[in-house]
């Protein structure tokens, strides 16, 4: 007589958003990942891995950068993500997360350190897309696709901070000087309009 299935099978639930990497002896099954649905498992040859496909962020620590002109600064940010092949993240990467997160740390460093501290401050999005590209590139034989990179916050010294500070005051100190001089002239020149208009009807 055939032995119940239940013997030989051990059945497993793959969630929408997931897909089963299957081992049969160390091999990877039929070359692709399995589900969503119903998977069947032997439970003496097989092993298998959920790989969760959905879109995940991590924030990126505090990262302290010199830049190109020997300004230190304090960056952090924050990467989207997801996995697109399950195979890929399993096979190619002892930890794909862990190694997402770090090389996202360096690549951050290595970017802005090759730029000015005027560029990191007005052109952040730029520079953001550029880390985004990089990534992508580097995290696709994981099976990883960087879907963004945002710059949060760029942190300046505070002597830096007061400097910039004190510039801006002088500027608007200097423009408001400017406005008042640029008045004075134009009630001058209206004045001295008038008083030609006056003289003339006095005549």
């Amino acid at each position: 007589d055939a032995l119940p299935i239940s013997i030989w099978f051990c059945i497993k639930v793959v969630k929408e958003y997931e897909r089963a990497v299957v081992f049969r002896l160390g091999r990877i099954m039929s070359g692709r990942a399995r589900g969503p649905g119903l998977i069947m498992i032997m439970p003496c040859t097989d092993t298998f891995v959920k790989i969760d496909l959905r879109t995940v962020s991590f924030a990126i620590p505090a990262q302290e950068i010199l830049t190109k002109d020997s300004v230190t600064v304090h960056v952090d940010g924050v990467v989207f993500y997801n996995i697109q092949s399950a195979i890929s993240a399993v096979a190619n990467v002892s930890n794909v997360h862990v190694a997402t997160h770090q090389l996202a740390q360096t690549t951050l460093r290595n970017v802005l350190g090759t730029q000015n501290l005027s560029n990191i401050l007005s052109s952040r999005e730029e520079i953001a897309h550029n880390i985004q590209a990089i990534l992508d590139n580097a995290t696709h034989e994981w099976g990883v696709k960087v879907d963004r990179v945002e710059i949060r916050d760029v942190r300046l010294p505070v002597q830096m901070q007061r400097a910039m500070a004190a510039e801006a005051e002088a500027t608007r100190e200097a423009r408001a000087k400017i406005i008042s001089a640029e008045g004075e002239m134009n009630a001058s020149r209206a004045l001295k309009e008038a008083s030609i208009v006056t003289s003339e009807i006095g005549r």
